[in-house]
């Protein structure tokens, strides 16, 4: 792998997005509780974006060309739920480390240079 952070960057997200996916099905409580209380059936919604997650994963390690813009609008459309659990934190209503102030508030604009890590994915150019 390059050490060039354009270049690298999508597989790290890649990465990142591929094993969050795995926590959505083997632990999703913790993301049921930071849904947007307004949406309703919240393991629904964990599942889906755990799927999405797992397929922008794949897409970013792989290189597809639509796996940049999809999980950029991933990205943005999870957003919310950082907030919300930024909202919560603190109050006892989340678990574990969701529920600390520092950590659930630096996840709400982590997801600007998540965003840019995604939008570096483009398909590997073809051999010479």
């Amino acid at each position: 792998m390059t050490k060039n952070p354009r270049t690298a960057a999508p597989y790290a997200l890649g990465g990142l997005f591929l094993a969050s996916a795995v926590l959505h099905f083997i632990a999703p409580k913790p993301f049921e509780a930071i849904m947007p209380r307004s949406l309703p059936a919240p393991r629904a919604w964990v599942y889906g974006s755990g799927v999405a997650e797992a397929a922008c994963g794949l897409g970013l390690l792989t290189r597809r060309r639509w796996a940049g813009p999809a999980s950029a609008a991933l990205l943005l459309a999870v957003w919310p739920a950082n907030i919300r659990m930024a909202m919560d934190s603190g109050t006892g209503r989340l678990p574990g480390p969701a529920d600390n102030r520092i950590v659930a508030w630096g996840r709400v604009p982590l997801q600007i240079p998540l965003i840019w890590a995604a939008l570096q994915s483009r398909p590997e150019p073809p051999a010479s």
